[in-house]
């Protein structure tokens, strides 16, 4: 009989055991986690879970066919640092870290202005969704959506990822600073295909800035505060 209870109770506590390492977390516990968990990130800790925040608000609502990659352009930080982060979110990883300029009016080595008008050659905020590639006069080139206020106009104004020879540590040795866009996310020549071979077709891709007005009006980061997230890293509506 003893023997009974004590096989029971071992089963009871195995269990319990299981289901806790199943319980979803809520989206800033995840995101602790996650951010733990890859190496060599050097990305701040809440620009990340903004990020992450926003991935899985789209993710929960069917708007990432390619939801294994999340793209980070951290715009609080000189453009001579490396500022654009890829991350393969199922392999809870970092697989590249680059260069990535702004566009001309957003400021010189650091950006200050955004906008999300037509010829104003400048940055525009928070998240997209990459599409299809194309070869234009930069060569291998990918469209982006914009899907909030700040960058609705992502198609109209040509906003796309693309190669650029003055975002090179070459140029900032020379100038001083990076160079600059009429508004795109450019990349270094050196592996931007590489990169864009990845995250084409409906990955998330944020650029982020700590502006006020961005951070208390954007509906996808304020959505995204009530999810949950289950071990296997799929968001629900349901909140604590």
């Amino acid at each position: 009989m003893k023997s009974i209870w004590t096989y029971s109770l071992s089963f009871f506590c195995l269990l319990l055991f299981l289901n806790s390492t199943n319980t979803p977390l809520k989206i800033e516990d995840y995101s602790k986690k996650l951010y733990s968990e890859i190496d060599n990130l050097s990305l701040d800790y809440h620009i990340f879970h903004k990020s992450l925040t926003g991935y899985f608000h789209l993710l929960q609502n069917g708007k990432l066919k390619n939801s294994r990659y999340l793209s980070i352009v951290d715009m609080s930080t000189s453009a001579n640092k490396e500022r654009y982060f890829l991350i393969d979110v199922k392999e809870k990883k970092l697989i590249a870290k680059s260069l990535i300029a702004h566009g001309k009016n957003t400021g010189s080595e650091f950006a200050k202005y955004f906008s999300n008008t037509v010829n104003s050659y400048q940055t525009s905020l928070g998240f997209y969704t990459t599409a299809e590639t194309y070869n234009g006069g930069n060569g291998l080139s990918m469209r982006m959506d914009g899907l909030e206020y700040c960058n609705s106009k992502a198609r109209v104004r040509d906003i796309v990822v693309h190669k650029a020879d003055y975002v090179s540590y070459e140029f900032i040795k020379e100038h001083g600073r990076l160079g600059r866009s009429y508004g795109c996310p450019a990349l270094p020549i050196n592996g931007y295909e590489k990169i864009i071979s990845k995250i084409k077709d409906g990955s998330c891709f944020f650029i982020y800035y700590p502006d006020k007005k961005y951070l208390s009006q954007s509906k996808i980061l304020k959505k995204g505060k009530e999810l949950i997230i289950n071990e296997e890293g799929f968001p629900s509506e349901i909140s604590f």
